[in-house]
């Protein structure tokens, strides 16, 4: 589908980072899935490129990139190559804004700087193991002690939660209050704070995720992200555009999936004939394309939307969605047509399979992505 909305800066960005994908990623994906944690030269040397949180404005020593159609494309370009551990959308895209939006001069001029060479690595430390979606049932608590908060509480399921250096930590400040959640920003080598077990995974095996545990974790006040207790109003905030980061990579790893197909159907003889040539394949094939192109459309749409400053929640929700739905089915789909080889984890198409079925749950399950859709249609 041809695509209007880029122009040659876009472009060229998208050349850059294309090439930095398959010369500094692609080739060690095999150990780094081995080793399960992606090594921080890659991030070093991202960082030196300008692929970290272009969007900082330059004092921090950003590109000052107001513009996210750059943001889009490194997400799209991790998805086409069909990577799943080095994920910088996460630390520039989902984690970064938490502390460029809401946070004090202090703590931008303290983090940002080091995040975008790619010194620092973020994470976010939000899912507890009893409190998911549901961030109202969190039991993390952060307590007042003067100069100084005192953290207490576990995490888990947190990405780069083993290569991470600084973390964004949602914890109760007021446990009388629901939704009285704060955000503070905490460093790894702090006194009290571990990480628990690097967990083994259905897919995405080399992007870190691990536990994390806070033991009366001294975090400084001035580590207070914003407001106390205004953290769940942070969050919401934040979530349209991390959705549709993950809706933009969803199409992207699909057009990846789509394209593992599409070579396979055609070099696999059936009868003497491709596999391409079966009406079957081809009319799985158009649906697909069809999904994939509106999908496309969709997105395209809602980063154009986000520029004009319309972070519309809702869209972003449907986009998420459909699109994780969308991967799922290409992905299974090209694991039917390659018939018993798709079976085989020498073929990337049952790599994408397993990777691709977390995208129904992080960010908000599908089934919550539903719930905030259904309240949209019924409010009205």
């Amino acid at each position: 589908m041809k695509r209007y909305n880029f122009d040659e800066d876009h472009n060229m960005f998208r050349d850059s980072f294309r090439a930095f994908l398959q010369q500094e990623v692609v080739p060690h994906r095999e150990e780094w899935r081995e080793a399960g944690i992606v090594p921080r030269e890659v991030y070093l040397k991202a960082g030196e490129m300008g692929f970290l949180i272009p969007q900082a404005p330059e004092s921090l020593g950003g590109l000052a990139i107001d513009d996210f159609r750059f943001q889009q494309i490194i997400s799209e370009e991790i998805g086409l190559c069909g990577e799943t551990g080095f994920m910088p959308q996460l630390h520039s895209t989902i984690v970064a804004p938490y502390i460029m939006n809401n946070g004090s001069d202090f703590l931008k001029e303290k983090y940002i700087p080091k995040a975008i060479t790619g010194e620092y690595i973020l994470g976010v430390a939000m899912t507890e193991p009893d409190a998911g979606s549901d961030l109202a049932g969190m039991r993390a608590t952060a307590v007042d002690n003067g100069d100084h908060y005192v953290l207490n509480g576990n995490k888990t399921y947190i990405s780069n939660g083993i290569c991470g250096d600084v973390f964004v930590v949602a914890a109760r400040t007021d446990p009388t209050v629901p939704h009285a959640i704060s955000l503070f920003v905490v460093e790894a080598n702090w006194e009290g704070f571990k990480r628990g077990a690097h967990l083994k995974k259905m897919g995405m095996k080399s992007q870190d995720t691990a536990e994390l545990f806070f033991d009366n974790v001294k975090v400084p006040k001035e580590n207070l992200i914003g407001v106390e207790g205004q953290g769940f109003k942070y969050l919401m905030g934040g979530l349209a555009e991390e959705r549709l980061i993950c809706a933009i990579w969803n199409v992207g790893t699909a057009e990846y999936a789509f394209n593992l197909t599409k070579e396979f159907v055609q070099d696999r003889k059936v009868f003497g004939k491709p596999l391409s040539a079966m009406q079957n394949t081809q009319f799985k094939m158009a649906e697909l394309r069809a999904r994939l192109d509106m999908a496309i459309a969709y997105t395209d749409t809602l980063v154009a939307n986000t520029n004009r400053g319309d972070h519309d929640s809702i869209g972003a929700s449907q986009a998420k969605l459909l699109t994780s739905e969308l991967l799922c089915d290409v992905a299974d789909e090209g694991v039917q047509l390659h018939g018993g080889a798709g079976y085989m984890e020498e073929y990337p198409i049952s790599q994408v399979f397993a990777d691709a079925r977390i995208t129904r749950i992080f960010a908000g399950t599908s089934e919550i992505m539903k719930l905030i859709i259904a309240r949209a249609i019924f409010s009205e």
